[in-house]
């Protein structure tokens, strides 16, 4: 049996917090995102980055509308960002990733943070 969406989470969170340790704030994006995946994976965690989506809207069909940062065992959406500050517009977004990718558990992760638990919003659709 799979892991809850709770443990997957918090298995995700552990990887995220590990990451940050260790490269500290003020990188690019990029940079946690791939670190991310990498830790991820050495916790035995699948995850897939940059994760293409399509988009049909009222019959018409746009290919690679979108793309998740990371999206791990097919269940959670995970978000990286590195800004001053998390606001509602990134909620949002996220919210619109979820609802387009038929998931139900997101994670909004700023790196630009001294302490990452400050960094992290857990959002559930």
């Amino acid at each position: 049996m799979g892991l809850r969406d709770e443990e997957l989470t918090g298995g995700i969170l552990g990887a995220a917090i590990e990451v940050h340790r260790y490269l500290g704030p003020g990188l690019l994006e990029s940079t946690y995102r791939r670190c991310l995946a990498h830790e991820l994976g050495l916790r035995g965690l699948v995850s897939a980055a940059e994760v293409v989506l399509d988009l049909e809207y009222k019959g018409l069909f746009v290919p690679a509308t979108y793309r998740l940062d990371l999206l791990v065992a097919n269940r959670v959406v995970v978000e990286v960002k590195t800004v001053d500050t998390l606001t509602s517009l990134h909620h949002a977004q996220l919210l619109t990733y979820l609802r387009l990718s038929r998931k139900q558990t997101g994670l909004l992760l700023n790196f630009k943070v001294e302490r990452l638990a400050d960094g992290i919003r857990r959002v559930v659709r």
